[in-house]
């Protein structure tokens, strides 16, 4: 079975939910957030304080 390319590595809570998603092809970082995931939901890159993208080393 081939390697998921994006994985979730964080997630806070049942209806606001806030998940933390890693693009394991390039590392990148992001945020996944929404209010109650069937009414819809939003998502952005993290970025460190210089608004640079947090990047994960991946092997």
């Amino acid at each position: 079975m081939a390697k998921d390319r994006f994985v979730e590595v964080y997630s806070q809570g049942v209806i606001n939910v806030q998940k933390i998603i890693v693009d394991t092809k390039t590392g990148v970082n992001y945020l996944l957030a929404s209010s109650a995931m069937t009414v819809g939901c939003g998502m952005s890159i993290l970025t460190d304080q210089d608004g640079k993208p947090i990047i994960t080393p991946v092997k």
